[in-house]
């Protein structure tokens, strides 16, 4: 279980941060969270699909990252292959809570950086420092806040263009079922995509009030990064040749 605690520079002085990467710190996951901010660096190298939340009944932006719920088809070894790390993944042990503040006899909620003490990346001996050695933020832990700040616009910003995108009908099931080569055929449920065919056929002034909210971007973007299947079915293929080819070996 988590074990969060509101971030400082006294009680977590000598906290550090593992920064590699690997199934022990959580990285074999079949997809993270994806938030719209970060929508044009995503979709350059991830399929970006939606799903709906279980809990709210809304929708959730995913990167996909492999085609099993612990295969992330990025990781090779120690090292995530891809030039953008998503923002779920980069903000590592941390994220944003609130503390309540009275302010001239008004209740104020003020965002601060919490920290997961029982995450795995979380270290007292290895690993990038959060804190400069006279108490200011690390390069590193500024880097993360600046991570979160976008995961949090994001987020905000998500819940109406979703709906919005909904309401004009272009969120839609897909079946995902991929034949990989003539002996493995995989398949992912519960994803849905923009139904580019729907988004072509809206008239001007359903397109104009989706450009006008900035949400007809996010809709062309998540189109955009379905190219990237190509990536991640390429890279299962790899796979699946190099385990044959092992276990070829294997008998001989």
């Amino acid at each position: 279980m988590p074990r969060y605690e509101m971030l400082n520079n006294v009680a977590h002085r000598d906290l550090r941060v593992a920064t590699g990467f690997g199934p022990e710190f959580g990285d074999a996951v079949g997809m993270v969270p994806a938030y719209p901010s970060e929508f044009a660096e995503l979709q350059r190298e991830y399929p970006i699909f939606l799903r709906r939340d279980a809990d709210t009944g809304g929708w959730q932006s995913v990167a996909l990252l492999g085609f099993e719920q612990h295969e992330n088809l990025f990781l090779q070894g120690d090292r995530w292959n891809a030039a953008y790390l998503p923002g779920a993944a980069a903000k590592g042990p941390f994220l944003i809570g609130f503390q309540e503040n009275h302010v001239d006899g008004a209740l104020t909620r003020e965002a601060v950086l919490h920290v997961d003490l029982d995450h795995p990346r979380v270290s007292a001996m290895e690993g990038e420092p959060v804190f400069l050695p006279q108490g200011g933020n690390s390069p590193y832990l500024e880097h993360v806040a600046g991570v979160l700040r976008g995961i949090h616009d994001g987020h905000a910003f998500a819940a109406e263009m979703f709906a919005a995108l909904d309401a004009n009908g272009l969120i839609q099931p897909v079946t995902l079922d991929v034949r990989i080569d003539p002996e493995h055929r995989i398949g992912v449920n519960g994803l849905h995509a923009i139904d580019r065919d729907r988004l072509a056929q809206l008239d001007g002034a359903a397109l104009a009030a989706l450009n006008r909210a900035g949400y007809l971007e996010g809709a062309y973007l998540m189109l955009a990064s379905l190219h990237n299947m190509r990536r991640l079915i390429a890279e299962k293929q790899r796979r699946l040749r190099a385990q044959d080819a092992a276990a070829a070996a294997g008998r001989n």
